[in-house]
């Protein structure tokens, strides 16, 4: 039976990241969370629509997973116009960007993921490409070199960041709107996990969407991943279907605990807490003992964390909340950071 619902998918035959672009909504109206910035966004494209023109640039900033490639794809569908995917960092060089520019036609959306990982030559060029539709190609060096301009067809360039602190005010003044994507709540991800379901092809009663969305970090790609491996476990070790008590089973065997902190989450707070007593304790000292590089636990593992009041980001380094103390099942000193005062 499970293998009918695989193949009945819409990534039949494919990977992970196959099904998670079947996933994807393809219009406005089937996005799921972000109210706000959906309601914006359709009338940015509905003004563009009638005044026959592009609409203006687009920046979305937010952490990873939370729907900015999805919007990207929808931008182009609801303008019916190309879509050209590029990353910030493979625009090493101002040539690599003009050769994109070069060739969009009229209209075409231009997405950049991790537009911050621009290198400066390029991220100059973009800036009068945005402006003014027009690059400035440089022949030759020294004092014989010469600059020719070169027209660019009018785009909308959509750009996506998760760091956005980290764009340079010139860059990030040019957009014409700019959207920032929360995360999302436990109902939300209700309606996702749902949505996902009935494309899969999965038997997903509301206890079971419950207990996934509460494990998800508010994240949808999160939400779909643990799906995708709950239903592994739902089809090899019962009946295919996805109740609460084969959710909470399925995850316990993936290590996602009922807060949805992962083995990286758990190892970086019994780190804090076992072997620096709560912190305060450096970055770099953390991450060599979780035996992980220091931006992984800055970036994948920090934010939720911190999120949750499990950690704190302090002058002197990193320190345990009591609600760390107490989610590993320790006691905490009585001078931690939010203890509870009984006095």
């Amino acid at each position: 039976m499970g293998f009918e619902r695989e193949m009945l998918s819409p990534a039949a035959g494919g990977d992970d990241l196959q099904v998670e672009a079947a996933l994807r909504p393809k219009r406005l109206s089937e996005f799921i969370g972000q109210a706000r910035v959906r309601e914006q966004l359709s009338l940015v494209l509905e003004s563009a629509l009638r005044r026959q023109r592009p609409p203006d640039h687009v920046l979305m900033s937010g952490s990873p997973g939370l729907g900015k490639t999805t919007l990207a794809m929808i931008i182009a569908a609801e303008l019916n116009a190309p879509l050209r995917v590029t990353s910030g960092p493979a625009l090493e060089r101002a040539g690599d960007l003009a050769a994109i520019l070069s060739t969009l036609t009229e209209g075409e959306v231009l997405f950049i993921d991790e537009i911050h990982r621009m290198a400066r030559p390029a991220e100059e060029m973009l800036y009068l490409a945005m402006e003014d539709f027009r690059v400035d190609i440089v022949v030759g060096k020294g004092p014989g070199a010469t600059a020719i301009p070169l027209d660019v067809a009018p785009f909308t360039l959509v750009g996506a960041t998760t760091r956005a602190g980290l764009l340079p005010a010139p860059l990030r003044d040019r957009f014409g709107f700019t959207a920032h994507m929360d995360f999302y709540e436990v109902a939300e991800l209700e309606q996702v996990l749902q949505r996902s379901a009935g494309l899969l092809g999965v038997t997903l009663p509301a206890d079971g969407a419950l207990e996934i969305a509460r494990r998800s970090r508010g994240t949808p790609r999160i939400a779909n991943r643990l799906l995708r491996r709950v239903r592994d476990f739902a089809d090899v070790r019962a009946d295919g279907v996805i109740n609460r008590e084969i959710a909470s089973a399925a995850l316990n065997l993936y290590e996602v605990d009922a807060e949805g902190l992962d083995r990286l989450d758990r190892a970086v707070l019994g780190a804090l807490l076992k072997n620096f007593g709560g912190g305060p304790v450096g970055l770099s000292t953390l991450a060599v003992a979780v035996g992980e590089e220091p931006e992984t636990v800055e970036v994948v593992a920090e934010p939720f964390l911190v999120r949750q009041g499990l950690l704190a980001r302090t002058p002197r380094g990193r320190v345990a909340t009591a609600a760390a103390w107490i989610h590993l099942g320790m006691t905490p000193p009585p001078d931690v950071f939010g203890a509870p005062d009984f006095t």
